[in-house]
C-alpha cells in the first residue's frame, strides 16, 4: 500500500494554529504521498453509543460523516490527530472520533483493530504559552491509543499559539515541522515499555 496520510482536524474553529502547523509539516511530505484532510467541526459525528457487552452489535456505517470517517481511516497508512490542547487534552471533536474507533472494532467482519495494526499514528498540537507540560496528557493519550491498537507512533509536533496565526511566529515549531514526518515511527509502547494482554477494548472506550 502506498502511503496515504489522513489529517483529522479537531479544532472547534477553522484555520486555527494547529491546522496551520499541520499544513506546515504536510508541505514537506513527498509529492507522491496522498493527503486527505477532514475537519471534524465541518463533519461532526454523532455521540458515541456503547453497544458492547450484550447491548447489541454496531453496524458498519455506510453514509454520512460516520461512513466518510470510517472509510478514510481504513484507507490511510498514516493518521494525523491534529487537535489543539483543550483543558490539557484532546478537543471534544477529536475524542468523539477516537471513541467511535471502539464501535468500529465491534462491527462484525470489519476487522478494524487488525487493519490498524502496523499503521502509524501521529499528533500535531498547539497550546498557549511556553509550558510544555500542558500538552503531556494529550501526548500520552495519542501514544497510548497507538499502543492499544498496535500501531506505530510518530510522536507529537507541538507549537505555541493563542490568537489565530500565532504559531507562525514559533520558529522552533516551524523548524521541527520540516522534518517531522520524515522521522522514524517505531511501534508504540505504553509508559515504561509495558505491554498488555489482549483486551476486549474496555479501556479504549
Amino acid at each position: 500500500m502506498s502511503r496515504r496520510f489522513l489529517f483529522i482536524l479537531g479544532s472547534h474553529r477553522g484555520n486555527g494554529n494547529t491546522e496551520l502547523l499541520a499544513h506546515e509539516a504536510a508541505a514537506h511530505l513527498p509529492a507522491d504521498v496522498e493527503q486527505q484532510w477532514i475537519s471534524l467541526a465541518e463533519h461532526p459525528l454523532p455521540d458515541f453509543d456503547d453497544l458492547r457487552h450484550g447491548a447489541g452489535d454496531p453496524s458498519r456505517p455506510e453514509e454520512g460523516n460516520h461512513g466518510l470517517l470510517l472509510d478514510a481511516t481504513l484507507a490511510a497508512t498514516d493518521i494525523v490527530i491534529a487537535s489543539p490542547v483543550y483543558w490539557h487534552s484532546l478537543s471534544s471533536h477529536t475524542k468523539r472520533y477516537l471513541d467511535h474507533w471502539t464501535s468500529w472494532m465491534y462491527v462484525p467482519g470489519l476487522g478494524f483493530r487488525a487493519a490498524m495494526a502496523g499503521r502509524t499514528l501521529w499528533g500535531v498540537t498547539t497550546s498557549a504559552g511556553g509550558l510544555p507540560w500542558i500538552a503531556e496528557p494529550l501526548v500520552s493519550t495519542v501514544n497510548n491509543w497507538a499502543a492499544f491498537m498496535k500501531m506505530n507512533f510518530g510522536g507529537v509536533l507541538r507549537g505555541i499559539g493563542t490568537a489565530p496565526g500565532d504559531v507562525l511566529q514559533d520558529t522552533e515549531a516551524l523548524a521541527r515541522a520540516k522534518t517531522f514526518f520524515a522521522q522514524d515511527a517505531p511501534p508504540a509502547r505504553f509508559p515504561g515499555g509495558c505491554t498488555r494482554p489482549e483486551p476486549d477494548a474496555e479501556s479504549a472506550a
